[in-house]
């Protein structure tokens, strides 16, 4: 197996929510990290850690993203991180599988799969290998207690219960180093 780091410049965590029943409000964390084991042979031996920090929330409103990591959400102050661990890894074809893992907002933790697109690798030309990943579920905030909300006149709610999260993930392989030779004292 080999040890792979997240490219955070050609990857993104974004997520899409109902605002008024009528339309859809996207957002994206802009600071993340984390490590993945990729087995290239077998990916059922893989594994996936990520965390992403609350606070780098950008909805492209600042009194939105001011609210959304306020206590009635994210609750920046007292959960700093969202975070995801993988418990383990269904192939489903060549290029598809899934992942399911642990994902934690405001200190609770509940099981998701995340439905997976391999999109293969490349060779860049500084000599570096990435592969590129396709990742995408959906939640429904309740379950994490972001509860907050308010009824609308003409029915309905603000902000609508379901999360879309979409994830593009480009990974960079860690070449093994080879072994620095004993020097004699």
């Amino acid at each position: 197996m080999t040890s792979w780091v997240i490219d955070n410049s050609h990857s993104m965590v974004q997520f899409t929510v109902r605002h008024m029943m009528i339309s859809k409000v996207r957002g994206r964390f802009e600071r993340f990290n984390g490590s993945v084991v990729f087995d290239e042979q077998n990916p059922v031996n893989s594994s996936v850690n990520v965390q992403i920090e609350a606070a780098s929330i950008e909805t492209r409103d600042a009194k939105r993203d001011a609210h959304l990591t306020s206590p009635d959400f994210l609750d920046v102050a007292n959960y700093p991180y969202l975070t995801f661990a993988s418990k383990r890894i269904e192939v489903l074809d060549e290029s598809h599988g899934r992942i399911i893992g642990d994902l934690t907002i405001r200190g609770v933790t509940r099981e998701v799969a995340l439905d997976v697109e391999y999109n293969g690798q490349a060779r860049a030309p500084w000599g570096t290998t990435s592969a590129g990943f396709h990742a995408s579920t959906i939640i429904n905030r309740k379950d994490w207690g972001l509860n907050w909300n308010v009824g609308l006149e003409t029915g309905g709610v603000l902000v609508g219960e379901e999360v879309q999260i979409d994830i593009e993930l480009e990974i960079v392989k860690q070449e093994a180093q080879p072994e620095l030779a004993a020097t004699a004292a």
